[in-house]
């Protein structure tokens, strides 16, 4: 057979099997693509909060990572459910993303009487990016050097014993609900209006305890204006490896740490959740990023979404004991 005719009709056959292949779904194709443009990063709090802070931190090496921008907008309002909300309720493409926290993710689906979202149904979860454990500290003016020592001497006081929270429904507020539940101590709750309001009248002994975010008190731990009873960590940490865990003193399953999540909308192709992860975990593990989350008592995590998922179903299901054990609601 001449070599023109042959090749004819190998380019015939060609032309023939590339028409009668089947064309890629238009889902397939915008996987392939993606990104194509700019990602929204919605952080559901004000700027400065520790949630703005992690969103700013992860922003730029993310962006390298996957090619295109992503633009961190702060969405504020109800506690995190506005910015959450406008997440959950946008298309499932990759281009809109929620970096969601204990409160918005958690909590508060017990706390408020109405949510206009459901966490598991109407999200899908990507990673658990960070935790942020606290500890628990004292006035100078407690006898108590241990948290055994300090739960006996709170049970011998008549009125009990004041803690300060950075606010009704923070993880402030209900750690120490949950350490009243655990261990029987008779624990009144005093919310104020901010962190750090609540750890200067522990510092001047206006109240007797709080716990609270590691990098906010271990300062005043340092200078010896407040005493360290206690991690709220399931392991000791790193910053103060000398504290022990509430866990180590008796308090069993005392685990209690903020923590910051990453969302997107529900039913999100599971090939573009995965480059999402991946970009997060690579970013979350470069050697000056780990440091600087460290220097705001951060600690990165990237767990993958299959095991993110069953977590935050557990988390959520905790919270929800303690706030209706304790009767907490929001302000």
């Amino acid at each position: 057979m001449p070599r023109t005719i042959a090749s004819r009709r190998t380019l015939l056959g060609g032309v023939l099997a590339a028409a009668l292949a089947p064309d890629l779904a238009p889902g397939a194709r915008a996987q392939e693509s993606w990104p194509s443009h700019p990602i929204r990063l919605i952080v559901p709090f004000g700027a400065g909060t520790s949630t703005d802070l992690v969103a700013r931190l992860l922003a730029p090496r993310m962006s390298e990572l996957l090619g295109q921008p992503l633009v961190v907008e702060n969405r504020a309002g109800a506690g995190g459910v506005v910015g959450s909300d406008a997440v959950a309720k946008s298309p499932p493409d990759g281009y809109t993303l929620c970096l969601g926290s204990i409160a918005s993710h958690s909590v508060n689906v017990s706390l408020m009487p109405s949510m206009p979202y459901d966490v598991m149904r109407d999200f899908t979860p990507i990673s658990l990016v960070t935790e942020a454990p606290n500890l628990l500290v004292v006035s100078p003016a407690v006898p108590a050097k241990t948290l055994p020592e300090f739960i006996a001497w709170a049970k011998k006081q008549r009125t009990g014993v004041s803690y300060a929270s950075a606010g009704n429904g923070t993880s402030s507020h209900l750690a120490g609900e949950l350490l009243k539940m655990k261990t029987g101590a008779p624990l009144v709750h005093v919310p104020y209006r901010s962190g750090s309001q609540a750890v200067t009248d522990v510092i001047a002994g206006t109240v007797p305890m709080t716990i609270y975010q590691v990098a906010a008190v271990l300062p005043f731990v340092r200078d010896g204006k407040l005493r360290a009873l206690a991690t709220t960590s399931a392991q000791r940490l790193e910053s103060v490896p000398e504290v022990p865990t509430a866990i180590e003193q008796g308090v069993a399953d005392f685990d209690v740490s903020a923590w910051h999540g990453l969302f997107a909308p529900a039913k999100l192709p599971e090939p573009i959740r995965d480059r999402i992860y991946d970009a997060l975990r690579q970013a979350l593990f470069a050697p000056e990023m780990k440091e600087k989350l460290q220097d705001q008592g951060l600690l990165p995590v990237a767990m993958p979404p299959a095991e993110f998922r069953p977590w935050l179903e557990a988390d959520i299901a905790k919270w929800r004991e303690v706030v209706r054990v304790s009767g907490a609601r929001a302000d």
